[in-house]
């Protein structure tokens, strides 16, 4: 089952039309994969990011439809591959059941100093856990 989580189309989003600016898209994921470690995972990322950090290394997007200012997106938040070091995560918003963007990012768990070191069990299991269900 995926993480659900929303946003608002706040003016701070929009370009003077009105539209998605699409670079605010890309904060709205990475604020949406920090609740999901919040909520989901039980870790804010202030704790997180005490000992390790988890720098996005890949962006895969496509938007398929204008948000406006006022919208209301719902956003699915999915772990579909775990590796040694890295995660997947299936991004997808949509209004009032239109997709307006579908985005795979690749995440990399990290020490402070950007060196690649494997996930500790506590995240690995319960992600690991999400992605059966997927299947």
């Amino acid at each position: 089952m995926a993480f659900q989580w929303q946003q608002k189309i706040l003016f701070k989003h929009c370009d003077p039309a009105g539209i998605v600016f699409y670079p605010r898209y890309f904060e709205m994921i990475s604020d949406g994969i920090e609740a999901f470690f919040t909520e989901e995972l039980n870790l804010p990322f202030e704790e997180l990011l005490k000992n390790a950090a988890l720098p996005t290394v890949h962006f895969d997007t496509s938007f398929t439809a204008p948000s406006f200012h006022g919208d209301v997106l719902n956003i699915e938040i999915r772990p579909t591959r775990i590796g040694s070091s890295s995660i997947a995560i299936l991004v997808i918003a949509s209004c009032n059941g239109e997709i307006r963007l579908r985005s795979v990012s690749t995440l990399v768990y990290t020490t402070t100093g950007g060196k690649a070191r494997p996930w500790p069990d506590s995240l690995r299991g319960p992600i690991t856990a999400m992605i059966g269900e997927a299947t």
